[in-house]
């Protein structure tokens, strides 16, 4: 049997790129899971930080923070969930502080769409992804929003790097197929 030189290399070039994409993955659930942890860690009692207008927002998420809305230069109501688990919407705006930076603010929780007249003020709450100021407590008389969880960000590099592994796997198995096809061809061809 004679084994194909240039595309065998390409088949384990690709399967070890994969693997080695896998073996980024497990790396990358131990970072995220010790990054889940100190957000956990974080607790109530933790120092209030600078809200992350320019910066890296990952060291600051979901520590308490405030900020002074000088003006609003946008409303949209976004899906939301109150403190007690209702489901509705959560008022955004874009708040523009007297320094001219931009923050996005989720005032409150409401389960009507009309956005209500706020003009802004100083507004304390929790740091969430975007970065985001969840107001805590509810600016505009809207009602408690369910306060950013570390437990709601996922983890999925586990299965990212099985999806790795799995894939390398496949491209060898069917590489050694189309071989051993080839090879049975091959030899009927002569007989």
């Amino acid at each position: 049997m004679r084994v194909p030189i240039i595309p065998t290399i390409l088949v384990l070039a690709a399967a070890a790129t994969m693997v080695a994409l896998g073996i980024w993955q497990l790396g990358r659930a131990e970072e995220k899971a010790a990054l889940l942890e100190s957000y956990d860690a974080v607790g109530a009692d933790a120092a209030p930080v600078e809200f992350p207008f320019d910066s890296d927002e990952e060291g600051v998420l979901f520590r308490r923070s405030a900020l002074d809305c000088a003006r609003v230069t946008g409303s949209d109501p976004v899906a939301g969930t109150a403190a007690n688990g209702a489901k509705g919407w959560a008022v955004r705006v874009t708040c523009v502080t007297a320094g001219g930076e931009e923050a996005l603010v989720d005032l409150g929780f409401t389960r009507e769409l009309s956005t209500p007249q706020w003009q802004g003020g100083t507004v304390t709450g929790i740091i969430a992804s975007g970065p985001r100021l969840v107001a805590d407590p509810p600016a505009a008389d809207l009602y408690p929003l369910a306060k950013p969880d570390p437990n709601d960000l996922p983890n999925n590099h586990l299965s990212y790097a099985g999806q790795w592994f799995l894939f390398a796997a496949t491209a060898l198995i069917i590489y050694f197929v189309a071989l051993r096809a080839r090879t049975r061809s091959g030899s009927r061809k002569r007989a």
